[in-house]
């Protein structure tokens, strides 16, 4: 069983400047001479020199403290804002911007979400995102959550 093996050599991995001992010899070890490859890393965002703009300067400059955090954030809508909808109404974004609480286009790129905060006396059918304490004032006045 062992005899019919195939004898298998594969070479370990040069690694580069690491002294004679690790096989690619010593002085340049395998870099080439002279240059900025040779001496160490180039940068990620490097992209030549008298080229075209860089990368990161062809990007739209935001200041302040948030400048690396993405901007789009969900809309939030409190149950006291919903009060204002009749009884029985669907809760939906089209609906909300039909009676003013939303603007279209903002709501259809972030998405709209809906809190607690304040009370609700309507049945209403909810087919947005709800958070829990939202949830248990909706059911109580006798709402419900409808799956989009």
């Amino acid at each position: 069983m062992e005899d019919k093996l195939p004898k298998v050599v594969s070479n370990r991995k040069k690694r580069l400047g690491r002294g004679y001992g690790s096989g690619k010899g010593g002085h340049t070890v395998g870099r080439g001479q002279k240059g900025q490859k040779s001496r160490g890393k180039v940068g990620i965002l490097f992209e030549g020199y008298k080229m075209k703009k860089s990368f990161i300067k062809r990007l739209p400059l935001r200041r302040g403290k948030g400048k690396f955090k993405s901007k789009n954030e969900l809309m939030i809508i409190n149950l006291k804002h919903l009060e204002i909808l009749p009884s029985g109404t669907l809760v939906n974004i089209e609906n909300l911007v039909k009676w003013g609480l939303v603007n279209e286009k903002d709501a259809k790129l972030f998405g709209v979400k809906i809190l607690g905060d304040g009370e609700i006396s309507k049945k209403l059918k909810i087919a947005l995102p709800i958070s829990k304490s939202a949830l248990k004032k909706v059911e109580k006045a006798g709402g419900e959550i409808v799956n989009k």
